[in-house]
Parts: C-alpha cells; sequence; structure tokens
C-alpha cells in the first residue's frame, strides 16, 4: 500500500495517476475484507469498492477532456498549455478547466468522504486497527492531494471552487455532529475523519490549497496515533467496569465545590468574543499583512474564531475554584497554538508555491466583495447573538426549564435523526443489496455459475 500511494504521489503524467489511483483501492479492499470468516468486513470492504469506483469514472473522464483539449499526457506539458489556452469550449457551456475541474472534485469527494460519499468510511473498522490507522492517516487525504496536484485547473474554475467549499462545509458540520453521539470509539474516530476531512475540502474551496497539505499531514500525525491506542482503551474499559482509578480523577472530584464558580456571564462573553479574533488576526498580521485581504483567509480567521470562542466557552462552563487561573491557562495554549498554526501553514505555503501561486487561487475563490461583507457580517452577528444568548441562558438556568418542555422534544427527534445517521447508511444497504441481485441474475443469465 504505501508503495501504491508512492507511486501515485510522484506521477508525472495521466496514466501513471490513473494506474496508481485505481491501484489503491484494489489494495485497500483486500486488506478491509482480509478476514473472510466475517460477513460485516467483506460487506464494508464492498461499499468501499464501490465507492471508490464510482469515484474513478470522473476521473478517467477528466484525464480523456484533458488529453483530447491539451495532445499529451504529461501533466507538466498539459498545465502550461492550459495557462496558454485557460477558456477553451468544452461542454454544456463550460470551459475546460471548469469541467475538468468538477470531475476532479467529484473524484476526490468519493475518496475524502464528502457527505453522501462517506457510508464506507465510518464502518471500515472490522479490518486490523494499523489498516484503520493508515487509511484514515493517509489513504483517505488523497482528495486533499488531488486538488494540489491539479492546482493549475482550479486557479482557472472559481464556479468549481465555489461548489467544494459548500460541500466541504455540510461535511464538516454533518461529521463532527455524528462523530458526537457515536457510542462505539472507533466509529467514533471514522467520523472524526470524516468532519476534518470535510474542512480540509473547506479549505481547498476557498483557496488555501497549501493549508489543506499541511492540514492532512498534521491530521495524519494525529489521527494514527489515535487509532493505534484506541485498543489500549477498549481493552481497559472492559477490564474496568467502572471508573478506573486515577489519582488525577479522584483529585478532581475530591476538590469540586459544592456551588459552581464560573466567571461572571458577560466577562466570559467578551472574553469569549474578542480574544480569539484578536490573536488570530494578530498573527496573520505578523506573517503577511497581505493576507489579511484575501477572502480565503478571512473565512479561514471566522471559522478560527468560532472554533477558539466555543473552547473557551467550554472552558466557561466547567466549575473550578479559580476560573480566572482555568481561562488563563486555556487563553494561554490557545495563542501558542495559533501562533505556531499560522507561521508553520504560511512557510509551508510559500514552500509548495514559491512564485505568489497562492494568491492567484485566493483570487479565483474570492466572490463579489459587497455580497461577501455582508455575508461575514450576518454571519457574525447571528454568532454572537448566539453566544450571548447561551451565556445568559446558562447563567440563569433558562436550559434545566427547557429541558422539561416541548424543546425536549426537538432535542430527541435530532438526535435520533443523528443516530440512524441521516439513514445514509440504509441507503448504502439498499443499494448493496440490489447490486449484488443484479450480479447473481447475471450469472445465471450468463451460464457463468
Amino acid at each position: 500500500m504505501t508503495a501504491t500511494i508512492l507511486f501515485m504521489v510522484s506521477a508525472a503524467d495521466l496514466i501513471t495517476l490513473l494506474v496508481a489511483w485505481f491501484l489503491v483501492g484494489v489494495v485497500l479492499y483486500f486488506l478491509l475484507g482480509h478476514d473472510t470468516n466475517r460477513p460485516a468486513a467483506g460487506r464494508y470492504a464492498f461499499w468501499t469498492q464501490i465507492t471508490y469506483r464510482a469515484g474513478d469514472v470522473p476521473l478517467w473522464l477528466a484525464a480523456f477532456v484533458l488529453i483530447r483539449s491539451y495532445h499529451s499526457i504529461s501533466l507538466p506539458v498539459i498545465f502550461s498549455r492550459l495557462q496558454m489556452y485557460p477558456h477553451l469550449d468544452a461542454f454544456w457551456g463550460l470551459s475546460v478547466p471548469e469541467l475538468v475541474g468538477f470531475l476532479l472534485a467529484f473524484a476526490a469527494f468519493a475518496r475524502s468522504a464528502q457527505f453522501l460519499l462517506h457510508g464506507w468510511l465510518p464502518y471500515t473498522m472490522d479490518g486490523p486497527t494499523p489498516v484503520s490507522a493508515l487509511m484514515h492517516a493517509g489513504i483517505v487525504n488523497a482528495g486533499g492531494f488531488l486538488f494540489n496536484r491539479f492546482f493549475p485547473v482550479f486557479e482557472h474554475a472559481s464556479i468549481v471552487l465555489h461548489f467544494v467549499f459548500i460541500v466541504g462545509l455540510i461535511t464538516a458540520v454533518v461529521g463532527s455532529a455524528m462523530m458526537l453521539i457515536q457510542n462505539d470509539v472507533k466509529r467514533s474516530l471514522g467520523y472524526s475523519t470524516m468532519g476534518q476531512m470535510g474542512f480540509m475540502v473547506m479549505e481547498c474551496g476557498v483557496g488555501a490549497f497549501a493549508l489543506a497539505i499541511f492540514h492532512l499531514i498534521a491530521h495524519g500525525f494525529f489521527k494514527a496515533s489515535l487509532f493505534l491506542g484506541a485498543g489500549n482503551i477498549i481493552g481497559e474499559a472492559r477490564e474496568h467496569d467502572g471508573v478506573p482509578a486515577d489519582p488525577v480523577y479522584t483529585s478532581i472530584v475530591e476538590r469540586r465545590p459544592a456551588k459552581p464558580s464560573r466567571l461572571p456571564w458577560l466577562a466570559a462573553a467578551a472574553l469569549t468574543i474578542i480574544v480569539p479574533v484578536v490573536v488570530l488576526s494578530v498573527s496573520h498580521l505578523f506573517v503577511s499583512s497581505r493576507l489579511l485581504h484575501e477572502q480565503g483567509v478571512i473565512i479561514l480567521l471566522f471559522f478560527g474564531w468560532v472554533t477558539g470562542a466555543q473552547a473557551l466557552f467550554a472552558t466557561h462552563k466547567m466549575t473550578h475554584t479559580n476560573p480566572w487561573r482555568l481561562m488563563g491557562g486555556i487563553l494561554g495554549s490557545f495563542v501558542l497554538v495559533v501562533i505556531g498554526y499560522t507561521l508553520i501553514s504560511h512557510y509551508f505555503g510559500h514552500f509548495l508555491y514559491p512564485h505568489d501561486e497562492e494568491y492567484q487561487i485566493y483570487g479565483a475563490a474570492s466572490i463579489n466583495s459587497v455580497y461577501f461583507d455582508v455575508l461575514v457580517i450576518i454571519l457574525a452577528l447571528l454568532f454572537v447573538g448566539a453566544w450571548a444568548l447561551t451565556f445568559f441562558a446558562d447563567s440563569s438556568g433558562w436550559w434545566d426549564r427547557a429541558d422539561q418542555g416541548r424543546w425536549r422534544g426537538v432535542y430527541l427527534a435530532l438526535y435520533a435523526l443523528l443516530s440512524r445517521e441521516l439513514y445514509v447508511n440504509d441507503l448504502y444497504a439498499r443499494m448493496t443489496q440490489i447490486l449484488l441481485s443484479g450480479a447473481r441474475r447475471l450469472n445465471v443469465m450468463l451460464r457463468w455459475c
């Protein structure tokens, strides 16, 4: 598998890339279905195989369009000719880069488990744990690799980048939501990977291609570690039915105050809303003031602000004898993480794209400035209003009263919908039955068995 992935990454022509792309799926199928004594292993390996083969079709079509339009299989030659003739007409009023961009995006969606093509990822846990670690830390990243490998195509396909951003955003939200309600450790990690892949695709949609690669590297390290350690966690949970005897846990329980001690809700709201945006803006201004004029960077800053504010809000809900010290520790950690992430991603971007190509793709991913400003202001007001309302409701005990009223029914309905995984996997199971039934009938008709 490692050799096949290296073969794919180092491919300099379309034929080599297509062969390696196909072989990765074949090898993964055999790894996931190696245990022939477990029907579930074969069933979920079949899901993966079908999804991968469905994603191969648009990639082959994209290769056909590129070869037909630019008369070469060499990727450097194709990209140089594409820069010279970026507006060749293809089909349905789309230029060649736009048509190829849509086809490549669908191929990347299948490999990176984007919404509606994600059903195979959380259920491929019947393979050995090292296979899960390899798949979630490396193979599922193929979508981000494909976007970056065909960077010159997306540079002339703004409409494709907008579509990619929407798909990535939906995937990130759905994957993160379904991760929270799982009662299986490995499946929870699978949906976590789905959410991370959605965020990676969203980064490509706003033009942050280099940041997406850095994200994949960082995600690969920590997700592989989580999967390799999942077996120990499961074994420990089976060995100890109750809460494990842990000095840290005991210390926290014994020191928990009888009455919750928290920051005043107004002070906590101010820290939550103001501090993340200041830290994120100053860190990006320090590395490059030009970045703050790019819409893609502003969108990433916005999501960073939302994430940081949510972390601070969760800290506010924790009880502690000294809430200011707790909040100060979280703020210090947040500052260090943001500064380190900003510096590394900035210089990593210069390493991948040393000739300012990244600014060109940011421009391709931009929309009308008036629409963009209005959208950002509306979303910011919605988030700030929601956080302020949440802080006030939490401090006044409104959530406890609402839990007994009609809102509980809404919560239970939403929980039931998410627990059934939006019925997408039921659709996968039904499609599997139809395909297997059709294959059996075809075998009988052709007397193959």
